[in-house]
């Protein structure tokens, strides 16, 4: 998947990762990459997220656990910053949260 990249893996997953999961900009990156001592620059972070995020997600989805048949929902009252908030999860038949919804309103 990174053969012949003149970057290291670790450089160019890092920066895929940090530009889907924060809202910064290519511009930032190619900041942060400089303070790192890293030359890159902003399209080649642009063709990184392009290239690699398709075949990112594909791997992600295939080591993803299927949720089985069997789940519940779980409803909590919680106290957040002195506010009383409702927590919802769907939990599978193993015990793991499938989702969860947390808003302030039931």
């Amino acid at each position: 998947m990174f053969k012949g990249r003149h970057f290291d893996q670790s450089v160019i997953l890092l920066c895929v990762r940090w530009y889907l999961a924060y809202n910064l900009s290519l511009r930032d990156l190619e900041e942060m990459m400089a303070e790192r001592g890293l030359k890159v620059d902003h399209s080649t972070v642009h063709r990184w997220v392009a290239h690699f995020s398709p075949q990112l997600l594909e791997r992600f989805n295939r080591r993803k656990r299927a949720v089985g048949s069997k789940w519940h929902m779980d409803e909590t009252y919680i106290k957040v910053r002195g506010q009383w908030m409702y927590l919802y999860r769907a939990i599978d038949s193993l015990g793991d949260t499938v989702e969860f919804k947390f808003q302030r309103k039931p």
